[in-house]
């Protein structure tokens, strides 16, 4: 019996999933699971059900966050299992702290899902694959002076602070929400912003746009 790719998918939008789903639907790759946020996303890799896991960038609501704190919680705590990350992102940054991280295959949603069975069969190999649109930037970020190659890197709890800020929760909200002191909130919202490179809060809110912490049809409240 030949040999097949053990495959969970995760993303929040019922929608993707059936559309990964039927993009993937060849004899090498058997379907194992899929999950809505974090939490089943552990779930299924407890199991140990997974050789790759297809996964969105942003998926709110699980207790193990989204985004790179996720990404690297899993990579730490399943060395065996391969990522391949589907992302509107087109952020240089946050695709450069990807690859840093060991995530070595990323499907742009912009690009046509068929790239999604090579990034399998790659992933599964450990080597690297990019779409397209993916690798556009990301030999773009290699022509940079190293200086400007830089890697946005946000903590768990940065990124639930900017989450909440961006979709027009104000500051002493957060800070009840979270139980943290609004100096403390402040203070993630500032780092955040240094790492990420901007300055004002269009420049965070357009960042947290091509990143997924908020949903493109969100503006900010007054």
């Amino acid at each position: 019996m030949p040999y097949k790719i053990k495959v969970v998918i995760a993303d929040d939008h019922p929608a993707i999933i059936e559309g990964v789903k039927h993009s993937i639907a060849v004899s090498t790759i058997e379907l194992m699971g899929t999950a809505h946020d974090s939490t089943q996303v552990i779930e299924l890799l407890d199991q140990g059900v997974a050789d790759v896991l297809v996964t969105d960038y942003a998926m709110p609501g699980g207790e193990f966050g989204d985004g790179l704190p996720l990404f690297e919680f899993i990579l730490r705590r399943y060395p065996d299992i391969k990522i391949v990350v589907v992302t509107m992102i087109e952020n240089p940054g946050v695709l450069r702290s990807l690859i840093a991280m060991g995530v070595r295959c990323i499907v742009g949603k912009s690009d046509d899902l068929s790239h999604l069975i090579p990034a399998i069969h790659i992933a599964s190999s450990g080597a690297q694959y990019f779409s397209p649109t993916v690798s556009a930037i990301v030999q773009a970020l290699e022509k940079l002076p190293a200086g400007d190659n830089r890697s946005v890197r946000l903590s768990k709890r940065e990124s639930e602070v900017i989450r909440l800020y961006v979709s027009g929760t104000k500051i002493n909200d957060i800070a009840a929400q979270l139980h943290r002191s609004k100096q403390t909130i402040s203070s993630q919202k500032n780092s955040a912003m240094k790492k990420i490179g901007v300055a004002s809060d269009a420049d965070l809110f357009k960042y947290a746009l091509e990143v997924g912490l908020v949903p493109s049809s969100s503006t900010p409240k007054g």
